[in-house]
């Protein structure tokens, strides 16, 4: 049986690369609305009635809107916005954060697509957290780097303007209080709402991000290898897995694996772990493209799993 996807917000960045994905598979099809219908609450409904699988790129509150419009008891949603990433009744869609989170994605009805920049954090801290090696009240910082189409449209569309002089380095979101907040402390099991400093890059996409440790004050101090193989055996434990953890040499200063675009294009999320012993210090890396795991293609895998298709169909 084919089934009918319905993207509310194809014309967006996430929807456009979404369609991308999916062109040429003969396990679905996809429909669309007329362009001069967008806006046409009466059309949305009927669309987002008639499919199996709804993914819905589009702001928080046409978001909602667009679930409130749903009134049969089929239609499967995938949410791309923030608006249902922590609500308890929606499977959150990062496939790879525990050993059932697949199972869970798959058998749900709705279906919350993480954010970019938790990803990044939850990967390298929930294992951490879950091991016992740093503690839930762990006073957490997280920051990074990503490309100026995290920001949508209008962000494109001024540093596409702006060429050269457009600015290389930008930080954001100073008051503490950017959307993703909730959703990083709810998943990465830690009691402390991390300080969070996201950057933007004069590039179009792709993103790294760290979260640097001081552990020599806790009671018993990981060492680095300590903090690689808990992370390792993490996502050793779970099946076809997009995450990739590199291996742990502790006398690595540099190296090219960091390159924020060094995975677009692919829905590879890899993990690094720097350490020095002696000062009991740690830093944890994650690269991924803001665009492919950290919206589009986590949404494909996540439709995917939902369909009962390979994992990974669309997003080698």
């Amino acid at each position: 049986m084919v089934a009918k996807i319905f993207i509310d917000g194809e014309a967006g960045t996430t929807g456009l690369q979404i369609r991308e994905r999916l062109a040429g598979r003969r396990d679905l099809e996809v429909i669309s609305i007329a362009q001069d219908k967008r806006k046409d609450m009466d059309e949305r409904a009927r669309l987002l009635n008639a499919a199996d699988v709804a993914i819905l790129c589009l702001p928080d509150d046409a978001a909602k809107e667009s679930v409130a419009l749903i009134t049969n008891g089929t239609t499967r949603v995938i949410d791309a916005s923030s608006a249902f990433r922590v609500n308890p009744d929606w499977a959150y869609g990062f496939a790879e954060m525990d050993k059932g989170q697949s199972e869970a994605i798959a058998k749900a009805r709705f279906v919350s697509n993480p954010g970019c920049w938790p990803q990044g954090l939850i990967a390298n801290v929930r294992p951490l957290i879950a091991a016992g090696l740093i503690p839930a009240d762990y006073p957490l910082s997280y920051n990074g780097i990503s490309g100026y189409s995290g920001g949508g449209k209008q962000m494109i569309a001024e540093y596409e303007a702006a060429g050269d002089a457009a600015s290389h380095f930008m930080p954001y979101a100073l008051t503490f209080q950017h959307k993703h907040g909730p959703e990083m402390t709810a998943y990465t099991g830690t009691s402390i709402a991390p300080l969070f400093v996201p950057t933007v890059g004069d590039f179009a996409q792709g993103m790294t991000t760290f979260v640097p440790l001081q552990l020599g004050h806790l009671a018993k101090v990981p060492t680095g290898r300590d903090l690689h193989a808990a992370i390792a055996d993490h996502f050793a434990g779970i099946p076809d897995s997009f995450v990739v953890v590199a291996p742990y040499d502790e006398t690595l200063g540099k190296t090219p694996a960091l390159d924020p675009q060094a995975h677009n294009g692919t829905n590879t999320l890899s993990l690094h772990v720097f350490a020095n012993d002696a000062l009991a210090q740690a830093v944890l890396v994650a690269v991924y493209d803001n665009l492919g795991k950290g919206a589009s293609g986590a949404a494909v895998q996540n439709l995917n799993l939902m369909l009962g298709a390979d994992p990974r169909t669309g997003l080698n």
